[in-house]
């Protein structure tokens, strides 16, 4: 069976019934903003289909393969020596300081949990975007995927360039309700669909997946740091957690998203950086390229024939299970894409991600080992144990202070996860352990505290599950074990919640217990998951829980898939339906009912308008809207007619400097037009005043209508 052929039969099969969604209600078509969707959809699909298929089919030459000769002995060391100079790590300690100063200094203005948890969302497409790739790409990346490239090659791209298959789903489906119908959290959901029940096994379910994440992070940190000076693996856990805890603790998401700005962008081009060295090095590109076996550029290395990387494993471990668990449920992402000012710029930024920069991130967190693999064939290093690949490499191609720079993307890949990670703890804790069941009374400043104190909590959970996965062998089985056993339960049980109005309580209370006692047979028996292991060998080992952790470590998640999808199904065709009334803003086809629950008032999606007016101070508030409390603010003629815009419309107020990405920057209803003739004037209160304008009095605002009411306001 070919790989690349059953990942576009299977992986199209999702793509499609996303888009049968998104047509189905209005997101696709064939005439205007439709037609713009739907050709933004398939250009999606036909970008990885064409790019993996050259890889994978088109005839390719290749260099000679050299012996080596040696000149490579200075990096050639024995794990535990120190690597690079005094100067490296000078520029490794500068850049831990920039990045607690950066924190602390944009986390200073938080002062309720909207802002600590989703940054006040207010932040543009390409701002949220970085963050994302910051915090997809962790220090595991680079060091897990630079191994799997010098083993595999490009096949290591697989887990980031088979994303495509949820974009549908997510840009049309999942995120209008997430955005409008103002979810803190998966388990709030899991609570407003189904009742307290289902949301404390989801709340179960997320805590164990973001504290696990969080100590995969340290366990690659601690392994980085043991191969570059040879510190204790728990040592380095301690210290990097301890520096992300502190300004994450203080401020919040804000903090996290303008630390990833920088850390993004950085990560971006340290990753490239290696590709260029590397090249320069042989000669050019050309012969980069040429250096790289053949077998090395596939796409797909192999189908299930190694179950150390089956392409048939990867596909439903990562790019199914874990790629949905990303998109759709890891609390990090989801407080990403509530951070945006608006739905379209959320789904901008998915966009983005989802095509150009995990593109380019597969590359930056492959550069090592690919650069390794090619020096390998050209002769210019010997073979390499593949878990150094990317320091070897790094270091050979690397001048004082340039390995400095490198090892401080590292730092920083870590940090933009572990920094994320942290706050998805924070916010779990607080709206789906604290609230409902210790305090539901508390005030906005309690829950603010616990919520700092759950993310120093979070933290030292983190370093205390890195001797748990010192027990496998490498990160990249570490990871894999990980997600395969954790998410498929939790996958399937929000697909059908959100997609199949039919899918009741009991079916996915049913389907998360069953799940978790499925999957923990697999692990004592993993013979119950060869019928599903699509002929990758493995499986043998009976009744021993950590030997059968790292058995068919990559079909556990097909198993844990179909085994759940049977629970929920069966489970939901013998119970009742749930009442529509439940429903509503929380399933497929109810998208206008949660814009009427964010708005306060009936409304829809529309063009976006813009206008520019001086900002002015009201002389008493005026009423505040729906469920986030949208502060009123009055309007003059002349930005109304600008804006096209009537009472009960939303607006998104900001200063003038467009590249502070909405740092500055509040949403807002309108609650009265004035005629104040042709003078453009916003009236808003002190606390929107304050937000929007701060030190800059007397500067003219943007505004933006983002969303309209129906038939509610006049001009």
């Amino acid at each position: 069976m070919s790989a690349y052929l059953y990942s576009y039969l299977v992986g199209g099969v999702f793509f499609g019934i996303g888009l049968g969604y998104a047509a189905k209600h209005g997101y696709v078509g064939f005439t205007g903003r439709k037609l713009r969707n739907l050709l933004m959809s398939l250009g999606v699909i036909l970008f990885f289909l064409v790019l993996q298929g050259y890889l994978q089919f088109a005839p390719m030459s290749e260099a000679p393969a050299r012996a080596y000769t040696g000149g490579a002995e200075a990096v050639l060391k024995d794990v535990g020596h120190i690597r690079g100079t005094p100067i490296d790590y000078g520029i490794v300690l500068a850049y831990f300081c920039l990045i607690l100063f950066n924190g602390l200094y944009f986390g200073r203005r938080q002062k309720t949990t909207k802002d600590f948890f989703f940054g006040g969302q207010r932040f543009a497409w390409w701002l949220i975007a970085i963050s994302l790739i910051a915090t997809t790409i962790g220090s595991y990346s680079f060091v897990k995927y630079s191994e799997i490239a010098y083993k595999y090659g490009l096949g290591a791209s697989q887990a980031y360039w088979d994303d495509w298959l949820w974009f549908p789903l997510l840009a049309f489906g999942w995120l209008p309700l997430l955005y409008f119908s103002r979810i803190v959290s998966v388990p709030e959901y899991f609570g407003r669909r189904y009742g307290s029940k289902v949301r404390l096994w989801a709340t179960l379910y997320m805590l164990v997946y973001l504290v696990g994440y969080v100590g995969v992070n340290l366990y690659t940190m601690g392994v980085i740091v043991n191969i570059l000076v040879g510190w204790p693996i728990s040592l380095a856990a301690m210290v990097v957690a301890a520096i992300s805890a502190t300004y994450v603790t203080v401020g919040g998401q804000s903090s996290v998203i303008m630390n990833d700005l920088v850390n993004g962008l950085f990560l971006l081009l340290v990753g490239l950086l290696v590709i260029v060295l590397g090249a320069v090095y042989l000669g050019g590109f050309d012969a980069l390229w040429l250096n790289l076996p053949r077998e090395a550029r596939l796409a797909f290395p192999n189908f299930n024939e190694d179950p150390e990387f089956p392409a048939v494993g990867i596909f439903w471990q990562d790019a199914f299970a874990n790629s949905a668990m990303f998109y759709f449920l890891n609390q990090g992402i989801i407080m990403r894409f509530m951070a945006a000012k608006s739905l379209d710029e959320s789904r901008k930024a998915a966009t983005v991600m989802v095509v150009a920069l995990m593109f380019i991130g597969a590359l930056v967190v492959s550069s090592g080992g690919l650069v390794a693999r090619a020096f390998t064939h050209a002769g210019v290093l010997p073979e390499v144990p593949a878990r150094e690949a990317f320091f070897i490499a790094t270091e050979f191609l690397s001048h004082p202070g340039i390995f400095g720079l490198i090892l401080a993307a590292m730092t920083a890949a870590l940090m933009s996860t572990v920094d994320t990670l942290i706050t998805a703890v924070s916010a779990v804790t607080v709206n789906d352990v604290y609230r409902p069941y210790f305090r539901p009374e508390a005030t906005d400043r309690q829950l603010l505290r616990v919520a700092r104190i759950a993310a120093l909590c979070v933290t030292v959970f983190g370093v205390s599950m890195v001797p748990v996965f010192m027990q496998f062998k490498s990160i990249y089985v570490a990871h894999a074990a990980f997600t395969a056993a954790v998410t498929p339960p939790m996958v399937i049980a929000l697909l059908f919640a959100v997609f199949w109005r039919r899918f009741t309580g009991a079916a996915a209370l049913s389907t998360l217990v069953g799940g978790l006692a499925l999957m923990a047979l697999s692990m004592l028996l993993p013979a119950v998951i060869v019928p599903f292991a699509h002929g990758v060998p493995g499986g043998d080992t009976a009744w021993d829980f950590l030997a059968g952790m790292r058995e068919q470590q990559f079909m556990r998640a097909f198993y844990g898939v179909v085994m759940c999808a049977v629970i929920g199904v069966a489970v939901t065709l013998f119970t009742r339906p749930e009442p529509f009334e439940k429903q509503r803003g929380l399933v497929w086809g109810t998208i206008p009912d949660a814009l009427r629950h964010y708005l306060g008032s009936p409304g829809r999606e529309s063009p976006v308008t813009r206008a520019t007016a001086m900002p002015v101070a009201l002389e008493a508030e005026l009423q505040h809207f729906g469920t986030a409390e949208l502060a009123g603010v009055r309007i003059s003629a002349a930005v109304a007619r600008a804006l096209d815009a009537h009472t009960g419309d939303l607006l998104y107020i900001t200063d003038s400097r467009w590249w502070t990405g909405g740092l500055h920057s509040a949403h807002v209803i309108v609650a009265a037009v004035s005629d104040e003739g042709d003078r453009a004037t916003v009236a808003m209160d002190p606390t929107a005043l304050r937000k929007v304008v701060g030190n800059r009095v007397g500067r003219p605002v943007r505004l933006e209508r983002l969303y309209q009411s129906e038939g509610q306001g006049q001009r």
